[in-house]
């Protein structure tokens, strides 16, 4: 793997993204797999004058916790990972999996009860990540397991993520400052929208955005990124939608969801494929309304490749998530979940905003 490429990579998530100062705290999280690129990333934030801790997880680590676990381990919280949620000043999370389905079989009585003692930890991160307090990014580091995913070679998918980041180009903060500026536009226009309706030929839904907030992620949350997103007002939400892009929650795959929705709540789901795990999502407490309405502007990105973090910045789609709210959109569903659901727009998509055409086959008309 080219080492000019991780450290282009480095550069770009510690100072670009994460925006590092002398005397910041910066925790990394990881597996083993993304030592090359931690490395590179633990020389840029020294050189940055930063203080870094980091922690990499091994092969299964979860999935043994989980099986071999106590009810007493399980509400156990790791005053030291408290502490750094409350404390730190960044946060970059890099998604290197061994194996996407290592946590496909986990006892889910279990995984309940972990969930709901991280509740007040995940409360901290969410408050201070939309305060940018804690300034968080989430990024990929190739593996063969996420290549596979995706239907790649290994080879193939690092030029598919590196391309995605722009770290081809010269100057790749540069291209998302060009990114930025794009967005922000288009995040200005709909601040002043108080009406949003997606259309195409399986989807006619609508949503009230008034008094939300529009955000732009253009690649300092996230990298990649490249979408607008805010939380509708959560009873506005009517009509159905169809999405047509496959996802995975838990390491089950779904695809084909259709969702009906009055009043904000889904009222009817059906799925090709997983329908169990949709039946299953659906009990889970504010999973039935939405915390989340964003538009894919990444035009580097094209197919899907089963990982959120690529295909909901698709450019021309756009995407709806269940769950959790986002605080800085003035979001107010509550959720232990937040499940992203894609939908391509290319093809005869449209998005109105109070009335006016604002989107048409992918594409912005403002």
């Amino acid at each position: 793997m080219p080492t000019d490429i991780l450290q282009k990579y480095a550069h770009l998530l510690v100072h670009y993204c994460l925006e590092i100062q002398p005397g910041e705290k910066l925790y990394i999280s990881t597996t083993t797999l993304a030592e090359p690129l931690v490395r590179e990333i633990y020389r840029e934030s020294i050189r940055a004058g930063a203080h870094v801790d980091y922690q990499m997880t091994f092969r299964e680590q979860n999935k043994i916790f989980v099986a071999e676990a106590g009810q007493e381990q399980l509400a156990f919280v790791n005053p030291a990972y408290k502490n750094m949620m409350e404390t730190y000043d960044a946060y970059l999370v890099i998604r290197a999996p061994f194996n996407l389905r290592e946590d496909q079989s986990n006892d889910t009585q279990k995984t309940a009860i972990r969930q709901k003692a991280m509740a007040e930890v995940g409360k901290i991160y969410s408050e201070r990540t939309a305060t940018r307090s804690l300034k968080r990014s989430l990024c990929q580091f190739p593996t063969q397991a996420s290549a596979q995913e995706a239907g790649m070679s290994l080879e193939e998918y690092e030029r598919f993520v590196y391309s995605a980041c722009h770290l081809y180009a010269e100057d790749p903060a540069a291209e998302w400052m060009k990114v930025r500026q794009s967005q922000q536009k288009v995040v200005d226009y709909l601040n002043q929208c108080s009406n949003v309706q997606y259309k195409n030929d399986k989807t006619n839904i609508s949503f009230s955005v008034k008094d939300r907030t529009w955000i732009n992620s253009d690649g300092r949350t996230n990298m990649p990124s490249g979408e607008v997103f805010t939380g509708p007002v959560e009873d506005s939400v009517e009509g159905h939608i169809f999405f047509d892009y496959p996802t995975i929650y838990m390491g089950h795959e779904v695809e084909g969801i259709l969702l009906k929705v009055k009043k904000g709540e889904v009222v009817e789901w059906h799925a090709e494929k997983g329908q169990s795990v949709l039946d299953e999502i659906m009990k889970i407490p504010g999973a039935r309304y939405f915390g989340e309405v964003a538009i894919g502007t990444n035009f580097n990105i094209q197919r899907t490749t089963k990982n959120i973090l690529f295909d909901e910045k698709i450019g021309g789609s756009i995407h709806m998530a269940i769950g959790q709210s986002y605080i800085q959109t003035g979001g107010l569903n509550q959720s232990p979940i937040h499940w992203d659901m894609i939908a391509n727009m290319k093809n005869g998509g449209e998005i109105w905003a109070d009335g006016k055409q604002i989107y048409k086959n992918g594409t912005f008309l403002i």
